[in-house]
């Protein structure tokens, strides 16, 4: 990392957007938990206690949520340093188990609805019964502990059912999207030698029917799996004889830290790194983060819009822990427009709407009225994440989804599956930040020389080991992989590669990839920042800027831009566009150039391509700087292609 000032966010003083009421306060699980563990003060002094004493912590929420474990555990920590920290030495449990205790058969787990099918819900006895079938059909396929199964489906409750099948049996799961392309599941899968693969026939996204029969045929020659199909598209759901078999669910006890999936980093560039989680490091860390930060309790009905491959399912899944419901959907958000999934919210009576922050800015630049001729009464709260929401974002919501509505914007990521800044549901909510460091994790922001900094942005450090990090990387048996990219900043350190702000009221304020980072004379900032000002413009509906190095300058900052529909890039919208870069942002980030796009690269899971454009940028082959197939739109990368040939 080059030498250079980090630039302070602004403003200094925030807007109040939101305060929950003494009785929503009360309610809350986090607050019987706090009484239960004698930190009844202030949240900051919870969270402290909650990462000074480990132990004491881990060991509480072990106790609170009553963890089921056939063998107990011989201490919470066995080794402290990272990488390599030993969580709950000596204890054997089952990851499964928990999602089926003390469940009504009758009680609704699960509603769901697609482009191919219309809303409908499972009860956690249908769960129960379809998880039983699936595992018996995989157990006479010849899956066993550790054994991989692969799974080329939809966000449909029997793609949660074939999930918890796997974990029940001890086996492990891992998962993509029908819309990846072959090579990019092949990259996926053939990396972790799955024994079998679930895959679907087909999918409808947009009105249009995808089939992908041709697709799984070349996918499982590659990767050697038996194949298990799924009658998605043509209504016939698994083969009879693979769900025939009627016997009890039972699950398969497992060391804390045997693994229970394997998530993929995002891949823009060489093959994705295959993250390995435990059972029991996600267990407890989906228990704490359910209940304690997104606070779902009995009657919620918790949604958040995602595909099988982003780990933002995996999140989902895990609300299942909890007294609540989720709410699934397959199918493009955008289509027929952007209602879609506010018509679902009044549907189902949802309680909590996740989202990405695109999905708010879009709805705010299109125009979208959440509340206009439906009932959202039921709404109480609102998820964001997937990149950092614009203060605009915030507004927006409180504006046109309700001035009660508890926003949380959260921040994580896939190598740990969940979020380490993010919701408390005790705490106010102020314009453009989140709202404290989630418990456990002890989150800070560090200079280069690894010194804490408040008030300033910093790269941000995990500190502390948290039991949800990853055990290892599929296939690196000797960690290099895994302490190069974690551990090699900061020598037992996680560093995540965000920069992030800790205020002194201990909100925080993500200003986006520290790889990607803006440099212009030795000030640094955020790609997000510059993204807020020109978003901020009616005639702008995405942008996307580079910092191109170029010896003997300050380098090449191009913007480009996404219009509205009959918008021109002339001569004032230029202006316009510079003008607000230079207020909100600085004078030295005003970009050289700016350029009009049809639309801005991202990956499948929507972050968009700034590294490895500005790698093509930098005339790097544009097969190296990034995987086609991990693109959610590929096509887009030919532009920056030709303009870096032309340069």
């Amino acid at each position: 990392m080059g030498q250079g000032t980090l630039l302070p966010s602004l403003p200094m003083e925030p807007k109040l957007l939101w305060r929950p009421s003494a009785e929503r306060v009360e309610h809350a699980t986090i607050a019987r938990f706090a009484r239960a563990v004698g930190h009844e003060g202030d949240y900051d002094e919870l969270w402290r206690w909650s990462v000074d004493d480990l132990e004491g912590f881990w060991a509480s929420i072990w106790e609170f949520f009553d963890v089921q474990a056939s063998e107990p555990y011989e201490s919470v920590l066995g080794r402290r340093e990272m990488p390599g920290a030993q969580w709950f030495p000596g204890s054997r449990l089952s990851y499964a188990e928990h999602f089926f205790r003390d469940r009504d058969d009758d009680a609704v787990a699960i509603r769901h609805a697609s482009e191919l099918r219309e809303l409908s819900q499972w009860t956690w006895g249908e769960l129960r019964e379809q998880t039983a079938r699936i595992a018996a059909g995989l157990r006479r396929m010849g899956v066993g502990p550790g054994d991989r199964v692969a799974a080329y489906m939809p966000n449909i409750p029997e793609t949660i059912a074939a999930f918890l099948a796997t974990a029940s049996i001890g086996a492990v799961w891992s998962s993509a999207a029908p819309e990846f392309g072959a090579r990019s599941v092949v990259d996926r899968f053939a990396q972790i030698e799955p024994t079998v693969l679930l895959a679907v026939d087909g999918y409808r996204y947009g009105g249009r029917d995808h089939d992908r029969g041709e697709i799984v045929a070349g996918i499982a020659e590659e990767i050697g799996a038996q194949v298990v199909r799924f009658g998605y598209l043509d209504t016939g759901g698994w083969p009879s004889d693979f769900v025939a078999h009627d016997e009890p669910l039972t699950f398969e006890q497992v060391p804390f830290e045997h693994p229970l999936w394997l998530l993929f980093s995002s891949g823009t560039t060489g093959l994705p790194k295959p993250i390995v989680h435990s059972q029991g490091g996600i267990l407890l860390e989906h228990l704490k983060y359910m209940h304690l930060h997104v606070d779902a309790q009995e009657g919620d009905r918790v949604f958040w819009f995602t595909t099988t491959g982003w780990m933002m399912w995996n999140f989902l899944v895990g609300v299942l822990l909890t007294p609540a419901s989720i709410v699934l959907f397959d199918g493009n958000p955008g289509s027929p427009d952007l209602g879609v999934l506010w018509d679902l919210a009044e549907a189902t009576g949802m309680t909590t709407f996740g989202t990405s922050a695109s999905y708010i800015a879009s709805c705010m630049k299109a125009g979208v009225e959440p509340r206009e001729g439906r009932d959202l009464s039921a709404l109480r709260a609102v998820g964001s994440t997937g990149s950092p929401l614009a203060p605009e974002g915030f507004d927006w919501v409180y504006e046109h989804v309700g001035s009660d509505t508890w926003l949380f914007s959260t921040s994580g990521g896939t190598d740990l599956c969940t979020a380490f800044v993010g919701g408390v549901p005790t705490l106010p909510v102020y314009e453009g930040e989140l709202q404290a460091r989630a418990l456990g994790a002890k989150v800070e922001a560090f200079d280069e020389d690894g010194n804490a900094l408040v008030g300033e942005v910093g790269e941000l450090v995990v500190t502390e080991p948290m039991p949800s990090m990853p055990i290892s990387f599929w296939g690196d048996d000797d960690g290099s992989r895994l302490r190069e990219t974690y551990f090699s900043m900061y020598p037992g350190v996680w560093r995540h590669g965000d920069w992030i702000e800790i205020t002194e009221r201990g909100t925080a304020i993500i200003t986006g990839r520290s790889d990607s980072t803006i440099n212009r004379g030795g000030i640094r900032m955020g790609t997000s920042e510059i993204y807020s000002a020109v978003l901020a413009d009616d005639d702008v509906v995405d942008a996307l800027v580079v910092d191109v190095p170029r010896e003997g300058t300050d380098g090449w900052m191009p913007l480009f831009v996404v219009l509205r529909e009959g918008a021109t890039l002339d001569d004032d919208l230029v202006a316009r566009i510079k003008k607000r870069i230079r207020e909100d942002c600085s004078p030295r980030h005003v970009p050289n150039e700016i350029h009009q796009i049809d639309e801005v690269p991202r990956t499948l899971s929507g972050k968009a391509l700034e590294v490895p454009v500005k790698r093509i940028l930098m005339g790097h082959p544009p097969d190296k700087a990034a995987s086609r197939e991990s693109l959610a739109n590929p096509d887009a990368l030919d532009y920056f292609v030709e303009l870096a040939d032309g340069d």
